[in-house]
């Protein structure tokens, strides 16, 4: 296809710009060591996972589905090369009937509280996997994004230090083995004592589009409050929300923060960004419907296919626009939904804008996919890969039957 041919709404991601960004993330694991995953919860566009596998060590799940999307398009097509990328889940809470097939995909298993471990880890250790658990450094970065602050009073996630030093020391009780008396008791001495021995790793996630400053803060926090379990560990992982591939980004400093935990604990460091990923590489592409005024009307819906632009909320860059009132002609952007807010934000253009002119959103790679839906029975946009000799190629198309099937 040509760029005209496009069909709109539609998503745009170009290749070249995802390898420039996976360029910049494997420089921080060639000068250091550490470890960078796919935080799939941002960026799952699986077309691109053999990209990305080769890049990086691999992917990280929130949940059931994503961690087999990640064994399926990134681990399984990159095995026959001898490469064999890492699997990571973290959840809140794991189902009892997800467990086993999650067993299946991951190598890393996360939990988030001590109960957690006690109900699933003998099972995740009895695989062979490496667990870990997720501590709230109770360090808070966020300015203005309460809903993205995993250390906020009552939060949810990560256990506290104080819930941490209650559940370490709490015993194991092993399930009654099979085989002879001298085989349990060869099986026993090798078994931990207490939840603490359990783990391989700690693992904390509390930024959000942030800078390597708020890391270093938020180490500073980790060291204080968890230290001194740190020695005892294999792995830390730093989460997700480092903005590394951003202009601007202190990328020596983040270098520094990874090798502090190196140096000082021995520890193998983990990073798991998703917009860092696809940061800047996507478009989304849609056209005006109807001029009513000072609105105007597109084929493109904030709440439907871009949901961060009222959640967060924030205003999208577009293309050749400026801010209001800077050029001639000032419209107010909005979606085809019933819904009044469905408002994408006020732009001025330098010349009227009219029926059927294409407008190009700009950083629309990262939480749109994966967070579009069928509100009002919009369609969702078709996904189309720029490769990086320049041709539109359709990844995908949706229809009729993908709105229905979700009823």
């Amino acid at each position: 296809m040509k760029w005209f041919e496009l069909p709109t709404p539609c998503y745009v991601i170009e290749e070249g710009l995802i390898e420039d960004n996976l360029k910049i993330l494997r420089g921080v694991m060639e000068r250091t060591g550490a470890r960078i995953l796919l935080a799939q919860k941002a960026f799952s566009m699986y077309a691109l996972y053999p990209l990305i596998g080769e890049y990086l060590c691999g992917a990280t799940a929130s949940g059931l589905y994503e961690a087999r999307l990640c064994a399926e398009e990134m681990c399984r097509p990159l095995a026959a090369s001898g490469r064999k990328p890492e699997n990571h889940i973290f959840s809140p809470a794991y189902r009892q009937q997800d467990f086993d097939e999650i067993l299946e995909y991951c190598d890393h298993i996360v939990f988030n509280s001590w109960k957690q471990v006690e109900k699933f880890g003998i099972q995740a250790k009895a695989a062979g996997k490496n667990i870990g658990l997720r501590i709230n450094p109770e360090c808070s970065t966020q300015e203005g994004h309460a809903i993205y602050d995993p250390c906020a009073p009552g939060s949810r996630l990560g256990v506290t230090k104080e819930k941490f030093a209650e559940g370490a020391e709490k015993p194991v009780f092993p399930a009654k083995k099979a085989g002879s008396a001298a085989q349990r008791r060869s099986e026993k001495s090798r078994e931990p004592e207490n939840l603490l021995q359990m783990l391989d790793g700690l693992h904390f996630h509390t930024l959000c589009e942030q800078d390597s400053d708020a890391l270093e803060k938020t180490l500073d926090a980790v060291e204080e409050r968890f230290g001194e379990y740190l020695p005892g560990m294999k792995w830390i992982n730093f989460g997700g929300g480092h903005h590394i591939t951003r202009e601007g980004y202190d990328i020596p400093r983040l270098e520094r923060c990874i090798r502090r935990m190196q140096e000082k604990y021995g520890l193998t460091v983990y990073l798991e960004p998703g917009e860092a990923v696809a940061l800047n590489a996507g478009f989304l592409v849609c056209s005006v419907l109807e001029i009513q005024g000072e609105n105007a009307i597109l084929d493109t819906s904030a709440a439907c296919h871009m949901p961060d632009v009222l959640e967060m909320p924030y205003r999208p860059v577009l293309q050749g626009s400026g801010q209001p009132g800077e050029k001639p002609f000032t419209y107010r952007l909005g979606g085809p939904t019933c819904l009044a807010g469905d408002i994408i934000g006020e732009y001025s253009f330098g010349t009227p804008l009219k029926e059927g002119d294409r407008l190009v959103f700009e950083d629309m790679a990262i939480y749109s996919m994966v967070k579009n839906n069928t509100f009002n029975g919009m369609p969702l946009p078709d996904i189309v890969l720029r490769d990086k000799a320049g041709e539109y190629r359709t990844v995908r198309q949706f229809g009729y039957g993908d709105f229905k099937m979700r009823l």
